[in-house]
């Protein structure tokens, strides 16, 4: 069978998981069902060495405690490319009412969402992600998509009136959330030895996109997946959980660990650009979301890409004679028609990029 392209740059519309589970079916149609979720999850949580770290900010940005918390950060980036961020600066308030948007959103009624509905050609707005064909298994997961930063990047039209404080919430929340992006940025790069701005400089007047994700209570949540295993072709991705129903899980040698809810903490993963750019001691790590028989839950996602002009690829000071480049060095629109035009063809994204 010949290759063909994915087209992730737009998405075919499907019916809502949320009106389905409304209807509480005690099966599910096929397109939904698989063979191959691995489940149920049997990866060791109660050994300390299968943990998601916890890394304090307010550790990082104090003299007393920043090198003990640097070294803390470049492990868990370095083994795991993913951690907790505690103490991250973004207001209780600020996040209680950005969870509330999001709850109050999926609530409506879905002749009211669908006023928001995807568009031929377009990513954005309310359905489901990178469905590209009529026959592929789909996902147990409802979403809407927006461009929030820069400004001049954003679909207004996209942006939902109802619920009434959801666009004021997300414009305060999205700034917060490049704040963060910056900070973490910089002392991903103190933890690596090099200079501060050599990761961040090019994400202050980056790109940043949200996904608002609801997954309900699904009755086959064995054989459902909510978000197939996948890695970021982001810097790095920012993730907050609406309630305390575990779902995110990260592959770790083997065995999917789950990103155990913390109140107002936010996850960060690697992204494949960070992994280029540390010239691979930074990896992306894979991951999925899984769903649960009885809880909904609901989450929010920021994907971080740096500027359109910046260039991608290893940060000069990390390139050695004994660790050279591993990957190639390319103009942001180069990254990008890569990733939206790859093949389905089993290859990894990141497997492209290198040398």
């Amino acid at each position: 069978m010949a290759l063909v392209p994915s087209n992730l740059e737009w998405s075919l519309p499907v019916p809502s998981v949320k009106e389905l589970s409304i209807q509480r079916p005690e099966t599910l149609p096929p397109r939904y069902l698989r063979d191959d979720v691995d489940y149920p999850i049997t990866a060791p949580n109660s050994d300390p060495s299968f943990s998601i770290s916890l890394i304090d900010m307010a550790k990082l940005a104090n003299p007393e405690f920043q090198e003990s918390e640097l070294q803390k950060l470049h492990t868990a980036c370095k083994d795991w490319g993913v951690f907790q961020l505690l103490n991250h600066g973004v207001s209780n308030d600020l996040l209680s009412n950005m969870k509330k948007q999001i709850h109050d959103f999926f609530n409506l009624p879905l002749q009211e969402k669908q006023r928001y509905a995807q568009k031929p050609g377009s990513l954005e707005g309310h359905g489901q992600a990178f469905v590209v064909s009529e026959e592929q298994k789909l996902e147990w997961c409802d979403m809407i998509y927006l461009k929030t930063l820069p400004i001049r990047n954003r679909n207004m039209s996209f942006w939902p009136y109802d619920p009434q404080e959801f666009r004021v919430t997300l414009e305060s929340y999205s700034e917060d959330m490049r704040r963060v992006t910056v900070s973490v940025l910089r002392f991903m790069a103190m933890a690596l030895g090099i200079e501060a701005q050599k990761f961040s400089e090019a994400f202050q007047d980056g790109k940043y996109n949200v996904r608002m994700n609801c997954y309900p209570a699904c009755p086959q949540p064995e054989r459902v997946i909510g978000i197939s295993p996948h890695a970021d072709n982001t810097g790095i991705t920012l993730l907050l959980d609406c309630g305390d129903t575990p779902g995110l899980q990260f592959l770790k040698d083997g065995h999917w660990v789950f990103a155990e809810p913390i109140a107002d903490a936010i996850v960060v993963n690697t992204g494949h650009i960070i992994e280029m750019m540390s010239n691979g001691i930074y990896k992306a790590p894979v991951h999925r979301a899984v769903v649960n028989r009885w809880k909904e839950r609901l989450s929010i996602v920021t994907f971080c890409y740096p500027n359109i002009d910046a260039n991608i690829g290893p940060v000069e000071e990390l390139i050695k004679t004994a660790s050279p480049a591993l990957y190639k060095t390319l103009t942001n629109a180069e990254y990008f028609n890569i990733f939206f035009n790859q093949k389905l063809d089993g290859i990894p994204f990141i497997e492209m990029l290198k040398i």
